[in-house]
């Protein structure tokens, strides 16, 4: 009995000097002033998507530290260290993911955060499109370059390049405007530039495709050429599609009209049969051989519309045919008896 209460005391004993040694570590790291930890990364500007670590570290390289990393108020995971900073890996998925995070240290009851660190997130460049104009002159060649990147988070920085090597200082644009460089060659030859853009993003630079400008001589300027030639075959096009058109609303309404006439000449008078151009009632020979009586004409009256929408009156008349006395024959040897001829009286 004696033995156990004892032990029961001398672990009480035991547990009070270990808690005030812990508070008098405590107290006496705050009199030496414990610093907070430091919470950095290699890059602050990250993409979407991207994979990023940050480092907690602490600059007393002595103890057993504890690390924590929140985010807000999110734990995102602990790890222990000591003398050298511990490692948390990131995925910055979205703006929700950019910051703030922050880092605790923590040695026994005694612990510290580090500052605010955020993340930014930006938009990489997209591959740039070069522009040149070149004036000619009897002894100069007046160059301009255009560069501009139509996406990717601004500020954005700019270089031209001849070749490999670059020709102009660092153009940072804040607008989303193209980056001008002008130069001028006395003899100009066969030279190639492209440009490049960067914001940023570390180690992330878009470069434009090389542009080649060909060696003139004289007044000739055979560059100029080529880029007059999209303008050329553009106005062109718009030469035959104008062509096109005025045919198309020229005969269209000739075509239109002619089957209009044709449609309105189909048309009958009575029930005479229609013939090309000339309309007549024949009435064939009576039986007897009795003279047929004169007899007036009819008349018919019709109309039809040309393609301007005139009007046209046509008549058709009735021949009548009226039967005469034979003529004196003719001493042929050929004539044959038979034959009557008659008069038409309209």
């Amino acid at each position: 009995m004696w033995s156990h209460l004892n032990k029961l005391l001398f672990w009480a004993m035991l547990s009070s000097v270990t808690r005030k040694t812990a508070v008098l570590d405590c107290k006496a790291m705050k009199t030496n002033e414990f610093p907070s930890p430091c919470l950095d990364s290699e890059t602050n500007v990250v993409m979407k998507g991207q994979n990023v670590s940050v480092f907690c570290s602490h600059k007393n390289k002595s103890l057993q530290i504890t690390y924590s990393l929140f985010r807000s108020k999110t734990h995102l995971g602990t790890q222990d260290g000591k003398a050298k900073p511990v490692i948390f890996n990131l995925s910055i998925t979205g703006p929700h993911e950019s910051g703030p995070y922050k880092c605790k240290a923590q040695v026994y009851n005694c612990s510290k955060y580090s500052p605010d660190f955020n993340f930014i997130i930006a938009d990489p460049v997209t591959a740039p499109v070069l522009n040149i104009t070149v004036i000619q002159t009897e002894t100069d060649q007046h160059i301009t370059l255009l560069c501009l990147s139509v996406s990717g988070s601004l500020p954005i920085n700019y270089t031209f390049f001849e070749k490999h090597a670059a020709i102009s200082p660092v153009i940072s644009k804040y607008n989303r405007e193209p980056a001008e460089f002008n130069l001028t060659r006395k003899n100009p030859g066969e030279e190639e530039y492209r440009c490049g853009a960067k914001n940023r993003l570390p180690n992330y630079t878009a470069y434009s495709q090389p542009v080649v400008m060909p060696s003139t001589g004289g007044d000739s300027c055979p560059f100029c050429l080529k880029l007059l030639l999209p303008g050329l075959l553009l106005l062109l096009l718009v030469i035959m599609v104008v062509i096109i058109l005025i045919l198309a609303f020229w005969i269209l309404p000739k075509y239109k009209a002619r089957n209009a006439m044709r449609n309105n000449l189909a048309r009958d008078c009575g029930a005479a049969p229609m013939e090309a151009g000339i309309y007549a009632n024949i009435h064939q020979k009576q039986e007897k051989k009795e003279s047929v009586p004169e007899v007036g004409s009819r008349l018919c009256v019709s109309t039809a519309q040309d393609g301007a929408g005139h009007s046209q009156e046509l008549q058709y008349a009735t021949p009548v045919f009226q039967e005469v006395a034979p003529r004196q024959q003719e001493a042929c040897d050929y004539y044959k008896p038979g034959y009557v001829y008659a008069e038409l009286t309209f």
